[in-house]
Order: C-alpha cells, then sequence, then structure tokens
C-alpha cells in the first residue's frame, strides 16, 4: 500500500451522487488525486461540474484562495470506465444500497486496480462481511462511510468486516484524516455506530407517542430545551425522511435479531407506507408548507387557566441542594413543613411513574403534581400527574411556573418522564454497543456528537444523569412496563454496582 501522505496519492470514487461528489471534494482538499466515475451516461461528467461549482463558491467566500481552486479541479479528472481506476490507491465506493450492484462492482475492480489497492465501501447499512464475501482478496475491502454532507460533516466511520485486514483499516483512517475527517473505527454490524447508536433518539420518541405520554411537539420541545438536542427527533425524522429512517430502524432490528432494544413502532411503518415522510411530501409526524416550514400548530405550551399556587407540600423532605427546592425558590413556591391538606404536592419521581411514587409514599394521587428536574429548567418545565389527579393542582403548580418566564409541558403519567426517560434509552443503548465491543466507549461518544450532533455521547450522558440514576431508570422502566426493551446494558449495571466511571473499561 502507498503511504498516503505521497503526493500522488489517488482515489477513485464510484458513483457521482451527492455522497460521490462530497468524497471528491474532500479528496482534492486533502492535496490528493481523485478519479470519479458513474454508469450512468453524463452523471460523471455533472457530478464533477457540481464539485467544481462548490470549490467556485468557496473562493466566492473568501475561504479558499483561486490558485488553490484551480490546483484542486485540475486534480479531479472523470472516468470513462471502471478501467480507468487501474492506477488508484483506494476506490471507495458510493451507489445505491443494492448488496448484489455492490458485488458487482467490487467484482469487476479486483480486475482492474493492483493487488495491494483498498476498496472501501460508503454503505450506511449493509454489511461489509456481505459485500466482500465474492471478492478474491477480502481483506482488502472494509467499510468508510461518510455522512451527509460530506464537506460538512467531519465523521468517517471506518469499519472491519471479519476478514478486514487491519492494516487496512488504519490506512483508511489515516486517508480520512488526510481528508479533514475525524475518524473512529467500528466493527462490522447492523448500523455501524452512528445508525446503531442513533436508534435509541428515535424508537424511544416515538414509543412515548405510542403509549399516549406526549405529542411530537412536546417531545421536541423537551429534548431541545432542557436537553440540548439541536432537533427533536420528530423534527428530525421528517427532515431525513421515513423513507429513510424506517428502513434504516428495520435493518438494524432485523440484523441484531428483532433485539427489543431496536424495535421501531406501528405509526412509523404507518407514516412510511402511507408515504407521509416528511418534509420531502411535506406531511410527517408535521405538516409543511412549500418552503419546508412546519405549519402544525404546537401544544408544547401547557395554558393554565387558574390562579398561581403560592404554596406546595413535598413529597419527600426537600434538601437546600436539591434541584426541586432551588426550582421552587426560582419560582416563588413556599414549600410548607406541614401538609395543610389542600395544597399541591410536588414531588420528583426518579424513573417512577406518578401513579407508582403516590402509592409508594403513601400521598393523595389527585394532588401530586410531578416535576422533571433531571433536565435543565431555565426555559421549560415538565409537570406530569397520575390518571384521575386534580387538575386544579396542576394548574395552579402550573400557573406559578409560567408566571416566573418560563413555559410548562404537561405530559400524561410515564415512567422516567420524556427527558429522564429518552436520555436513559440513549445511555443504556451506548452502553450496550460498549459492552458488544463494537467500538471503544470514547468513539461511541466522539461518534454520536460529530455524525448527530447530540450535545454529549450516550456514555457521557450516562455519567452526567448519574450511573446509579440511570440503571435505577432501565430497571423501573423494565418493571412498570414488562418490557425487555429496558433491560440495563450489563456495562451499565456493573459499573454503577462498583461506583466506577463509566469508560472504565472491561
Amino acid at each position: 500500500m502507498r503511504d498516503v501522505t505521497d503526493p500522488d496519492y489517488t482515489v477513485g470514487i464510484v458513483g457521482a451522487g451527492v455522497m460521490g461528489q462530497g468524497i471528491a471534494q474532500v479528496t482534492l482538499a486533502g492535496g490528493m488525486r481523485a478519479i470519479i466515475f458513474d454508469a450512468k451516461d453524463g452523471a460523471a461528467a455533472a457530478g464533477q461540474a457540481e464539485v467544481f461549482k462548490r470549490i467556485d463558491r468557496l473562493v466566492e467566500k473568501d475561504r479558499l484562495s483561486a490558485a488553490d481552486a484551480d490546483t484542486q479541479k485540475a486534480r479531479l479528472s472523470v472516468a470513462a470506465s471502471l478501467a480507468d481506476f487501474a492506477g488508484c490507491d483506494t476506490v471507495v465506493e458510493a451507489v445505491v444500497e443494492k448488496l448484489e450492484v455492490k458485488r458487482q462492482i467490487f467484482g469487476d475492480l479486483e480486475d482492474i486496480v493492483a493487488e495491494n489497492a483498498i476498496l472501501a465501501t460508503n454503505t450506511s447499512s449493509l454489511p461489509i462481511a456481505s459485500i466482500a464475501r465474492t471478492c478474491r482478496v477480502p481483506g482488502r475491502v472494509a467499510g468508510m462511510h461518510f455522512f451527509n454532507p460530506v464537506p460538512l460533516m467531519r465523521l468517517v466511520e471506518i469499519i472491519e468486516g471479519p476478514a478486514t485486514d487491519p492494516a487496512v483499516a488504519a490506512q483508511l483512517s489515516e486517508l480520512g484524516k488526510r481528508m479533514g475527517r475525524t475518524p473512529v473505527s467500528v466493527k462490522d454490524s447492523p448500523g455501524f455506530l452512528v445508525n446503531l447508536g442513533g436508534r435509541a433518539y428515535y424508537t424511544e420518541a416515538l414509543r412515548l407517542l405510542d403509549e399516549g405520554v406526549a405529542t411530537p411537539s412536546q417531545i421536541d420541545a423537551i429534548l431541545t430545551d432542557c436537553c440540548g438536542f439541536r432537533m427533536g427527533p420528530f423534527a428530525l425524522m421528517d427532515l431525513t425522511g421515513m423513507d429513510v429512517n424506517y428502513p434504516v430502524s428495520m435493518i438494524v432490528y432485523e440484523g441484531f435479531l428483532n433485539d427489543r432494544r431496536l424495535a421501531t413502532t406501528p405509526r412509523h411503518k404507518l407514516l412510511y407506507e402511507a408515504g407521509r415522510l416528511g418534509r420531502k411530501t411535506k406531511a410527517g409526524h408535521f405538516d409543511y408548507d412549500e418552503a419546508g416550514k412546519n405549519v402544525t400548530p404546537s401544544d408544547a405550551d401547557y395554558a393554565p387557566s387558574g390562579a398561581p399556587a403560592s404554596k406546595v407540600v413535598c413529597a419527600e423532605a426537600p434538601d437546600e441542594p436539591d434541584a426541586l427546592f432551588a426550582l421552587c425558590q426560582a419560582v416563588g413556591l413556599e414549600i410548607l413543613e406541614d401538609d395543610d391538606g389542600t395544597s399541591p404536592i410536588i414531588g420528583y419521581p426518579v424513573g417512577d411513574d406518578a401513579t407508582s411514587y403516590a402509592l409508594e409514599l403513601g400521598i393523595d394521587p389527585k394532588r401530586l403534581v410531578a416535576v422533571d428536574v433531571s433536565a435543565d429548567t431555565a426555559k421549560r418545565v415538565t409537570l406530569m400527574t397520575a390518571p384521575g389527579a386534580d387538575p386544579a393542582h396542576l394548574d395552579a403548580v402550573a400557573a406559578a411556573i409560567v408566571a416566573s418566564g418560563r413555559a410548562v409541558t404537561a405530559i400524561k403519567d410515564s415512567p422516567g418522564f420524556v427527558a429522564l426517560r429518552m436520555r436513559a434509552a440513549i445511555a443504556n443503548l451506548g452502553c450496550a454497543i460498549a459492552e458488544a465491543g463494537l467500538a471503544t466507549p470514547s468513539d461511541i461518544d466522539l461518534a454520536l456528537k460529530l455524525g448527530l450532533n447530540y450535545p454529549m455521547g450516550p456514555l457521557e450522558m450516562a455519567g452526567e444523569l448519574g450511573l446509579e440514576t440511570t440503571l435505577v431508570v432501565m430497571e423501573l422502566l423494565q418493571e412498570i412496563t414488562g418490557d425487555d426493551r429496558y433491560r440495563p446494558a450489563l456495562w451499565l449495571r456493573r459499573r454503577a454496582l462498583l461506583g466506577l466511571p463509566i469508560h472504565t473499561p472491561s
């Protein structure tokens, strides 16, 4: 294999679509030569023209000099056929996600490129093992999964199949760095790292919706305002499209032999089959106008109709540093030392639903208003009540919070509210990935932050919540729902019980 720092290092790209164009652009930016091919007549030339336009825009924005732009353009050529890839050091395939098509391309390439050339696939879901299976030299086949748009998304997953030579994976990591990407090493598995680790964000939100806990607008508002996610899960599903995220969800679910942790919901399938794909069809979880703006009225903000409460009873004796106590102080609620029998009772059930919490503590469920203080309450506060609760108490507590300048989202009864439950599920799946050894704990966190713009990685999320808290939430979710979906990962359980940091290696 030629040293990746060689000035004449050449990358062939099969497929001149959006991904192929992006891979070509970052190859050029890394000072290498790129050759692009597409089986469709004229597509490679059109792809080359698009890359040139993007380079010209960088010049217009003063992000690239005209001289450097000319140098980059001179390094990109169009192949008339795969035979033009004979001198390539690495070839990256970026065509349709069909196994037989990819196998045919790799078989053809093996007859063309040098024996020491690397063959990489940009597949997002097909196993590397399946693609390499029919190759004469499977050791030189690996995954090099970029993210769209390639020039802006810094992450690249380097995936080792069972037969991949470690030197090949190491070379691709160095190639990714030269392209200006941040490589993470991943073992071959359904969905690899990002598409696997990202399932919890979508599917747990869909589960909350399925249970009637909250609406898409409410869940999105809680995740963005309280947890720091850039987009809520429903807005994000609509952006990527149900034609993308539903099939990927099923590939990952079936690839892991129907593991309940990865199951999606009937509603997800229904939207996909109905053609409500999201922004691209102007209808998904939300409705959109011609400009792609969400025009569905939001029901995220609860509008209380009664007077604000001035005093409350705490379900459990508060300590001054307690987050619930601090919130009461911030919104001007006096905490009574003794129950007066009429004021709202507030509490923070960690992982429990309001029903179980009231019964365990022997308090009046009609007066209980559960408050989620696991996340940031500066903008929005989530309140939850048990079935049959007196709405006057919810109104009174909500009115006091709204008067302080905060928004309130009122949800139905749920173990773990929304924010706590979502983050625990994300953290638990990240721990399961670490447990399986698919990637290092640090790479798991890095990949989810770079690939999905998470505010922190899933293992970091467990650390932020507290390992004991995360474990308790998962245990109670499994106990209350009876669903194996919530079984705690052994990686999480062992470190929580031993009092070890979440990134402690096995």
